[in-house]
């Protein structure tokens, strides 16, 4: 490999909610304690055994998993399609950007939430330490292009960088994307550093 390639490996991600401890337990009863299912990729990140369900105003979408640890606002990720299975109108942000968003309800099995802000359609991004991102010249909310070569080859403009000394090196992106450009988890990009353009290897 080139000596200014990257590559950087792909996490697929779908649709899930993050939860505040106040909402966790109106959620799933007073004092309820997150239980780990599977560590994701990021340190500290996991897939809880919870699931809720989500509902707009015209459709719901049930068993969404929550993932851990809790955070100070909820947060729902969905996809496009999923907004209009919802009915809702959820914008492309950055994580804990909600100002303008939708609201909507959450319901688990000891209640429910019902949320002003928080619905979104995550921006895709790519996490990395800030060594990775000093060896090739980039900084926390830079943004990149994608080349997807193959079958279904396309460009993915406006990659959002996020760095931070406690982030695995990974690319995410959501369902939609993943199935229009045929990703899988664990396919890798290459980030050639002159132009900051990203190439799909395998």
């Amino acid at each position: 490999m080139d000596a200014g390639m990257l590559e950087i490996p792909v996490g697929v991600s779908n649709r899930h909610v993050h939860l505040s401890q106040e909402h966790l337990e109106q959620l799933f009863g007073p004092g309820y304690e997150l239980t780990i299912w599977k560590d994701l990729v990021q340190p500290g990140q996991y897939a809880s055994k919870e699931t809720v369900s989500v509902v707009g105003t015209k459709g719901i979408i049930e068993n969404v998993r929550v993932l851990g640890p809790v955070r100070k606002k909820t947060q729902v990720e969905i996809s496009r399609t999923d907004a209009f299975k919802l009915g809702l109108k959820a914008p492309i942000r950055d994580s804990g950007d909600h100002e303008g968003t939708s609201g909507c309800v959450l319901v688990g099995p000891k209640g429910m939430v019902s949320i002003n802000s928080g619905v979104i359609i995550a921006a895709r991004h790519i996490h990395m330490t800030p060594v990775e991102a000093g060896m090739y010249g980039l900084h926390d909310k830079d943004r990149v292009s994608v080349l997807v070569d193959g079958e279904r080859a396309l460009v993915f403009n406006n990659v959002l960088v996020r760095v931070n000394k406690n982030f695995a090196l990974e690319m995410h992106v959501d369902v939609d994307e993943a199935n229009s450009a045929w990703l899988n988890t664990g396919d890798k990009v290459t980030m050639i550093n002159k132009n900051q353009t990203l190439c799909l290897v395998g």
